[in-house]
């Protein structure tokens, strides 16, 4: 049998289709035979050809790698294969077949090593790694490396003996493949070491670094895989590390700056450094290594003169300097701005004054990746002077610069908002100049028509009302290019730019919707076969989801229907991912517009989306070795079993290393889910037939592995629990009550839990955010939950105290509690619950709680705390005073009073608005020793009036004074204060005081005081204009009615003689309220 089994394998050797789908029959039925297995091991051991030995021991190990099958075979075929198998491996030249030997061996390690069934195995490492020879001492190493990739979980019974075993290997001097060997072992193990073998690895830890320095002079590959010990170290058992972080550093910033060594091996070494200050921010700042890591990086930047591809969005940073601009990135996100860009800052200015334009070119790359992680300080200190320089980039002699600068204009749009809008009467005539030039530079500067556009797009997409100054220029220019250009890209971010407009314009759009249409027929109407034109394709349709949310219902309504029956037909003839995305996205915009209107065509689009959730398309498994994908036949074709069951399932993941997901299948889940979210939450009760299986399929995807998709399901699940919550307050129904309890008991505890173990920031925001959004729209029903309550607080507390998982968990030395920004996001997102709760549970039953989180917010109210820290925990102090009223800030008051007295003068223009706004707040909430603090109170904010030139804080000094008039008039000597009310009127900034205003105002009038009759005209003349303002709430409108009728009921001489004076327009306004009254 074994020379017609070899045989049937020589067949499929060859290069013949026929003969090969021959062999592979006759294989499988070869594999009927139960003797099968031994004739393998008999072949592996005799046939002359490596490649066939390979083929056996691939089939074998195949054969025996499912637990339940090794535990069948007899005693006495196991003991053969044990007391075989080494003697084969050690006897095998060719390397291919001696790998998939040892993979045999791993595997059967993985089975008995439990049960100690193969002692033989153990004592065979370690006669080899001990002999003098140094062959069998790499032969030792390299079998023991096979079984810890494999069944590095199983070895921790004998983990001690295994590192001093590798501590003992990685003294090799003769054979570097040895200690090479050692450390791809110890990398497998430290995952599962335990706190007694800690100190084995640790003591290692330079020697590993030595050979890694051996290495990679060497083989720089081998180098690559060894500093993976070190990532691994970092991201599971950092503790053993953080000694020797300074040389560690130290050593891979020499290699990412030496150029003699290869990309992969500087991008590797640069890699540890991002790590490092993702993980361990606080040893960068104590061991001061900002600077350092920086004088490495912007000189690799500034070297390079290529530019990347715009192409590929999602390409790999592979070259040094790509992956350097990453690292400041990281940089910017992880660190203090304050100290990072002190640092940074004089390098930048040396760059620009540079005459090597790739230098130049580095600076504005610089500026344009750190934005987004130091936005508010650059906002509050550096934005004038980076827009000046940014400027002069966009005229700068060299194209590469040029480009660079318009990346960065469009980063700063992204991520400097809304301050950046003020500036666009100088930034947009300038990207109009740039934009023609680009178009005439196009096959010469291909780039420079992407960045431009990508800078225009952004700065336009966020400024309001501020682009009509400009929108008629705009639009004929992006029409135009529609209309008459020949070539595909420019169309494509014309379109896209359209969108851009639309999101800025919104209604003011409409005069350009009907040539917008003409132009988009062609694209959205087709199929579209050629890539450029499906480019094409794809941009529309995402445009015509911006113009439907922006433009207006009344414009949009009568193509909804339309575009929703073109979305369906586009999906029925394609399945390209990034088409279904875009077309989800659209249905999603038009549920935003049409709502319960929807739902006929709800069944049909729920079951795409959810089709798109589950799908498996674009993933790739990639296993541990090549070995596994030798064969050209199917292996899983030649198991004896004919089902496979869960356990088999899971022992088959044994061999794979790693799943990988195509970025266009990626993008399409985690849209999917978002759209799936905006439906349900816009069709209200219509959804309700869909809700279980899409909460279901969404719960599942919280447990994804892609960020992006896990922050889709989270925000998904909390618009599901809304799409309930609203459905049972409009229908009462008991189903939907119980519905939302069981989502609410899934949805809770799968938030908390990410908040505890995610290490992405994002992901936690993201759950932080899905909680307080449910607690703010949902409220008691979320905290009857037993134990919730409490569990969400402890998760606050947790963030505030840097306890959970992705936050820095080193122990401060009281040297240095600066943060970064993205870092403040997370606490402030947390913050952002305690006032929801408290509004919730009382004042009464929220103060023994608000106890606990005092402190932490005091914390941050330091002078060197950052003006974001400040600013936020004022403002959560006083939401929290506002929410609790008088038991929190009575309880508080000795504390807060002279805290929000020294905020009130603080230098930010922000701090300053949110200090008054909460000292109002704590006047009128904290009891009577606050009453008798009003003489004082009222000095201190007139002398900060004095002084003030910023309306929003004028505005709240308004507002705190009306406070404590309403509160306690008796206490405000009304002849001197109001006048001063009077003069700060109309407000300017913060509208939504009005309210604050007009309650105190009402009270005073409704109480008869005859001194203020002299202000009457002045404050209908108000009423008018707030009524008419854009950002009108209905509380504000209800507010001025009940204003205007109390008026025309109290001072009906007044009212009229005002009512004559008025411009028609006015005087309307004051007609109108007066009707609302008669009408209700």
């Amino acid at each position: 049998m074994a020379a017609s089994l070899e045989e049937i394998l020589a067949r499929l050797l060859e290069p013949d289709n026929d003969v090969i789908q021959k062999a592979t029959a006759d294989l499988k039925e070869a594999f009927k035979n139960p003797e099968t297995l031994q004739t393998l091991c008999q072949i592996l051991g005799t046939s002359p050809q490596p490649q066939i030995r390979q083929y056996a021991a691939v089939l074998i190990r195949r054969k025996i790698h499912k637990a339940k099958r090794w535990a069948a075979l007899d005693d006495e075929f196991k003991n053969n294969i044990r007391g075989s198998i080494l003697q084969l491996l050690v006897q095998e030249q060719e390397k291919s077949a001696r790998s998939s030997i040892a993979q045999i061996i791993a595997v059967i390690a993985q089975h008995d090593t439990p049960s100690n069934s193969w002692p033989a195995l153990f004592e065979f490492i370690v006669s080899f790694v001990k002999d003098e020879d140094p062959a069998k001492r790499e032969t030792g190493m390299f079998v023991l490396s096979t079984v810890t990739s494999l069944a590095a979980e199983q070895m921790k019974p004998h983990m001690v003996s295994l590192l001093n075993l590798l501590a003992e290997a990685l003294n090799e001097t003769v054979n570097t493949e040895v200690s090479y060997l050692a450390i791809k072992s110890m990398t497998d193990l430290v995952f599962y070491i335990g706190d007694d073998e800690m100190k084995h690895v640790q003591n290692v830890v330079p020697r590993v670094l030595e050979v890694v320095q051996v290495l990679a002079t060497v083989d720089e590959e081998k180098a690559c895989v060894a500093l993976e010990f070190f990532d691994e170290l970092l991201e599971s058992e950092v503790a053993i590390v953080v000694p020797y972080l300074k040389p560690l550093v130290q050593y891979c910033l020499q290699n990412a700056r030496n150029k003699d060594y290869t990309d992969a091996l500087r991008v590797k070494a640069m890699s540890f450094v991002e790590s490092l200050v993702r993980l361990k921010k606080k040893t960068v700042l104590k061991h001061h290594l900002i600077d350092p890591i920086l004088q490495v990086l912007v000189p690799i930047i500034c070297d390079d003169e290529e530019e990347e591809d715009d192409d590929d969005e999602e390409i790999e940073a592979h070259r040094p300097s790509q992956y350097a601009v990453q690292v400041i990135d990281t940089m910017a996100l992880h660190l203090p701005p304050e100290k990072f860009l002190g640092k940074l800052t004089p390098m930048v200015e040396r760059c620009l004054e540079s005459t090597e334009a790739p230098h130049r070119r580095a600076s504005y790359l610089i500026m344009a990746v750190i934005v987004e992680g130091c936005g508010d300080y650059i906002m509050s200190k550096m934005l004038s002077q980076m827009l000046q320089t940014v400027c002069a980039g966009l005229n700068d002699s060299s194209h590469i610069v040029r480009n660079a600068a318009l990346f960065a204009v469009g980063q700063f749009s992204e991520h400097l908002q809304p301050d950046i809008s003020q500036y666009a009467a100088q930034l947009l005539p300038l990207l109009f100049v740039y934009l023609n030039k680009s178009m005439e530079e196009v096959e010469k500067n291909p780039k420079g028509l992407v960045k431009s556009h990508y800078a225009l797009e952004t700065f336009c997409e966020n400024l309001g009302d501020g682009i009509l100054p400009y929108l008629h220029d705009l639009m004929s220019y992006l029409l135009n290019v529609l209309r008459n250009c020949q070539l595909a890209k420019p169309k494509e971010l014309a379109i896209s730019a359209i969108g851009g407009a639309a999101n800025a314009a919104k209604e003011k759009l409409q005069p350009y919707f009907k040539d917008v249409l003409e132009e988009f027929k062609a694209y959205l109407t087709g199929s579209a076969e050629e890539e450029e034109m499906k480019k094409l394709q794809l941009a529309a349709i995402d445009t015509m989801a911006v113009i439907a949310r922006s433009i207006g219902e009344e414009t949009f309504r009568p193509l909804a229907k339309e575009c929703l029956d073109l979305g369906l037909n586009l999906l029925n003839a394609s399945s390209d991912p990034d088409l279904r995305r875009c077309v989800y996205g659209l249905f999603s915009s038009i549920s935003t517009i049409i709502k319960a209107d929807m739902k006929d065509y709800l069944e049909r689009i729920v079951s795409l989306i959810l089709t798109s959730m589950k799908s498996t398309e674009g993933v790739k498994a990639h296993y541990k070795t090549e070995t596994d994908n030798v064969t050209v036949f199917d292996e899983d074709e030649f198991n004896d079993d004919e089902n496979l069951d869960a356990d088999d399932a899971e022992d088959e993941n044994y061999r794979i290393e790693g799943i990988s997901v195509e970025s266009a299948y990626l993008d399409e889940k985690e849209d999917s889910c978002c759209s799936l979210g905006e439906i349900a939450i816009s069709t209200g009760c219509a959804f309700m037939p869909y809700l279980q299986q899409s909460f279901t399929e969404t719960l599942e995807l919280a447990d994804y592995p892609a960020v992006g998709v896990k922050k889709a399901a989270f925000s998904t699940l909390c618009q599901l629990c809304l799409c309930v919550h609203d459905a049972h307050k409009e229908t009462q129904s008991t189903e939907a009550a119980e519905a939302l309890k069981t989502m609410i008991l899934a949805s809770v505890p799968k938030y908390l839990e990410a908040i505890k173990t995610e290490v992405d920031r994002t992901v936690v925001i993201a759950s932080v955010d899905s909680i307080q959004e449910m607690l703010a729209k949902i409220g008691e029903p979320l905290l009857s939950i037993t134990g919730a309550t409490d569990a969400i607080l402890t998760a606050v507390k947790e963030i505030f105290t840097h306890k959970v998982a992705c936050q820095d968990q080193e122990e401060d030395d009281g040297e240095d509690e600066a943060e970064a920004e993205f870092d403040s996001m997370l606490i402030e997102s947390a913050g952002d619950i305690l006032p929801v709760i408290a509004g919730i549970i009382g004042g009464q039953n929220f103060v023994g709680f608000f106890t606990h989180f005092v402190e932490d917010l005091l914390k941050r109210l330091k002078q060197t705390s950052s003006t974001a820290e400040k600013s936020f925990a004022v403002g959560t102090l006083a939401e929290v005073i506002e929410a609790c009223g008088e038991p929190v800030g009575s309880a508080f008051t000795g504390t807060l009073y002279p805290v929000f007295t020294r905020m009130a003068r603080d230098e930010d223009e922000e701090v300053r608005s949110n200090s008054v706004f909460a000292l109002g707040l704590l006047a009128v909430n904290g009891g009577q020793v606050m009453v008798g603090q009003y003489p004082d109170i009222l000095k201190t904010l007139f002398a900060i009036m004095n002084s003030e030139s910023n309306p929003r804080v004028m505005d709240n000094i308004c507002a705190a004074v009306c406070r404590m008039i309403w509160h306690s008039p008796q206490s405000v000597p009304l002849a001197q204060v109001f006048p001063v009310v009077m003069q700060l009127l109309p407000l300017k900034e913060d509208l939504e005081e009005n309210v604050t205003v007009f309650t105190c105002v009402m009270k005073l009038y409704s109480e008869n005081i005859p001194e203020l009759a002299q202000y009457i005209p002045k404050l209908l003349n108000i009423a008018t204009v707030v009524a008419r303002s854009d950002e009108l709430k209905d509380e504000t409108q209800k507010m001025l009615v009940q204003f205007v009728k109390n008026v025309k009921d109290h001072y009906p001489a007044e009212f009229d003689q005002v009512r004559a004076s008025l411009e028609p327009e006015a005087g309307a306004v004051l007609d109108t309220c007066l009707a609302a009254v008669l009408s209700s």
